[in-house]
């Protein structure tokens, strides 16, 4: 190999190894890929679940609309109860009748919230999202397809909270996943961008 065939190779693979980076910063900053993915997703699929009014939700009551999903669970103290009003603030800008849009709050934490709890629960946010629980089993199966960490952590007198991943999943109208939506950004702003997906 020649000196001059060994500096295009090493400038070419300099140059791969940039554009994988400059990817890869793009997706770890942003949420989103620098161009759109064409592959099947790999994140969320099939449910079968209980709503708050105790009655069977899948993810066929979802599509042909966009809609949220963010797992979580009633006794935490801060990132679920504002993440819901952030999402509440949303559909707000959106206005009270439009439709066209939903969103799903899925427990981690089926022991403590049944639909009873979750219907008390998701009284104070915007009619529009749906909790979501079931048994372990039914749980699991949703966690592992969303791709969501979720552990149980003892806490000082017997009791326990939850570690859970604190992503709001952007669904599209054929049930697939889009995005990780973002929510650190002015309600109408975030609304503008879901009826991108109308």
């Amino acid at each position: 190999m020649s000196a001059r065939t060994a500096r295009l190779l090493l400038a070419l693979g300099a140059f791969v190894a940039g554009l994988v980076l400059f990817s890869a910063v793009i997706f770890l900053v942003t949420g989103r890929s620098p161009s759109p993915i064409t592959m099947p997703s790999a994140v969320g699929g099939p449910f079968n679940l209980v709503d708050q009014n105790a009655k069977p939700i899948t993810d066929a009551d979802f599509k042909g609309r966009p809609f949220l999903v963010f797992f979580g669970f009633t006794h935490c103290p801060d990132v679920c109860p504002t993440t819901l009003f952030e999402v509440s603030e949303i559909f707000r800008s959106l206005g009270p009748n439009n439709k066209n849009v939903g969103a799903m709050f899925v427990t981690v934490d089926p022991e403590r919230d049944t639909p009873a709890v979750l219907k008390d629960y998701l009284a104070s946010f915007d009619p529009r999202i749906v909790g979501a629980t079931g048994d372990a089993a039914a749980i699991a199966a949703a966690v592992k397809s969303f791709r969501v960490y979720a552990k149980k952590v003892p806490t000082d007198g017997g009791g326990y909270t939850m570690d859970h991943t604190a992503i709001v999943y952007l669904m599209g109208k054929d049930g697939r996943f889009v995005a990780p939506f973002n929510m650190k950004r002015r309600p109408e702003e975030a609304a503008a961008d879901l009826k991108r997906y109308f």
